[in-house]
């Protein structure tokens, strides 16, 4: 019996290909996902697949599969191609606030690169130190969406978004000390920022975040692609 039922056609469907979230199967439900998965794309256009929560007894053996796929250890993420597609459609920019954020901002750094878009990280501008972060306002104001990532009170996300004219994607992390909560501090405040254009994932959720950023930044006269 299999394992999993692969959605094979979400790429030509959606424009968006098939993501595997690793954490949680056995490392013989993975050989038999990555298994089906190189079967199949060897004779249909199936896009990139990314791999996600990727332990390291997992990445070997997903990469004994696909040799040739990248694996970003950061973010716990493999792609496969290795190469990502050709970018098209706006900018993405994902700012985090510490260097503890960054498997999440990695996470979604990856995933809006994976499905076609040109993407710019910055990472550590925080701000207990506000001028790190208003020396990035040329950037931040380049983008066509912002992916915002902080654990913490989160005092990141209204500034950023009070400095661009853009759609924000808010991402919690499970950052920060005793009443951090693991991150659920950081979603509330999220969740009650006052500045217009924020809309909130869940907690250490970049891949749901790069996803929508993807989303929104896609070409005007081909959204799904």
């Amino acid at each position: 019996m299999s394992v999993a039922t692969l959605d094979f056609d979400r790429y030509a469907r959606r424009g968006y290909p098939e993501a595997v979230l690793c954490q949680g199967k056995s490392v013989a439900q993975l050989v038999e996902i990555t298994r089906a998965w190189r079967e199949r794309a060897a004779r249909q256009d199936l896009g990139p697949v990314l791999f996600t929560r990727v332990s390291p007894e997992q990445a070997e053996v997903v990469l004994a599969e696909l040799p040739d796929a990248h694996h970003d250890e950061t973010s716990s993420l493999i792609a496969w191609p290795a190469e990502p597609p050709r970018p098209t459609g706006g900018r993405v920019v994902v700012v985090c606030a510490g260097t503890a954020d960054l498997r999440v901002a990695r996470e979604a750094t990856l995933t809006a690169r994976y499905l076609g878009r040109e993407v710019t990280e910055v990472v550590d501008v925080g701000v207990a130190g506000l001028d790190r972060i208003l020396s990035k306002r040329d950037v931040l104001r380049s983008a066509d969406v912002v992916v915002a990532v902080a654990g913490m009170d989160a005092a990141l996300v209204p500034v950023v978004a009070g400095l661009v004219a853009c759609p924000v994607v808010a991402v919690p992390t499970s950052v920060g000390y005793g009443v951090a909560f693991e991150g659920v501090s950081a979603l509330l405040s999220m969740l009650n920022s006052c500045s217009p254009g924020v809309g909130v994932v869940n907690i250490d959720n970049g891949y749901g975040a790069g996803h929508l950023a993807a989303q929104i930044a896609a070409p005007k006269d081909k959204p799904h692609a």
